[in-house]
C-alpha cells in the first residue's frame, strides 16, 4: 500500500523536476502578487487532468494525436512569450496578472495533457490503487508546484521587474519551441 503512493510520488516528482510547467509556474509566479490565486488554479488543474488520467488510463493519447497536443501547448507557450514582450504598461504593473487563477489553470491544464507525468499516472492507475497513486501524483506537483511559485515570489522581489517580465517572455517562448519537438 506505501508504494502504491511513494512509487507515483517518487516517479512524478523528478520527471517534473525542471519540466517545462514547472518554469511556466516560476514565470507566472513572477508576474503577481496573488501568489494563492496562482496556486490555486494550478493545482486545480493536476487535480483535473491528472485525475482523469488516472481515471481513464490512456484514453486521451489513445484518441487525441500528441502531435496535435504539442502543436496546442506549443502554440499557447509562444503567444505567451510574445505577449509578455509586448506588453507597454509600466513595470509594476506589466508584472502582475490580471487573473492569476485562470492565467495558472489554463496554462497547466493544456501544457499537462499528453504530458509524460499524465501519462505515467495513468499507467501507474494500471498497477497500483488509483485513489493512492492520485495522492502520490498530486501531493509530489503541489510540493513542487509551492516551490516554483515560491521562488518565482523571490525572484519578483528581488529583481528589476521589466527584466524578470523579458525573461519569463524567452523562457516560454524557448518551452514553446521545445514542444513542437
Amino acid at each position: 500500500m506505501i508504494s502504491d503512493v511513494f512509487v507515483p510520488f517518487v516517479a512524478v516528482g523528478l520527471a517534473e523536476l525542471g519540466d517545462k510547467t514547472q518554469l511556466a509556474v516560476l514565470c507566472l509566479a513572477s508576474k503577481t502578487k496573488r501568489h494563492f490565486e496562482l496556486l490555486s488554479g494550478i493545482i486545480l488543474a493536476f487535480v483535473i487532468t491528472d485525475g482523469l488520467a488516472i481515471v481513464f488510463g490512456s484514453f486521451i493519447t489513445a484518441h487525441i494525436p500528441t502531435s496535435y497536443i504539442k502543436i496546442a501547448s506549443g502554440t499557447i507557450f509562444i503567444l505567451f512569450g510574445i505577449l509578455t514582450f509586448m506588453s507597454k504598461k509600466d513595470e509594476d504593473a506589466a508584472c502582475d496578472l490580471k487573473k492569476p487563477f485562470m492565467s495558472g489553470f489554463v496554462l497547466i491544464f493544456l501544457s499537462e495533457i499528453g504530458d509524460k507525468t499524465q501519462i505515467a499516472a495513468g499507467l501507474f492507475a494500471t498497477k497500483f490503487n488509483p485513489l493512492m497513486v492520485f495522492t502520490g501524483v498530486i501531493s509530489a506537483l503541489v510540493m513542487l508546484s509551492v516551490a516554483a511559485v515560491y521562488a518565482g515570489k523571490f525572484i519578483a522581489l528581488k529583481l528589476n521587474k521589466r527584466m524578470v517580465s523579458n525573461v519569463a517572455g524567452i523562457i516560454f517562448i524557448l518551452v514553446g519551441m521545445l514542444c513542437f519537438f
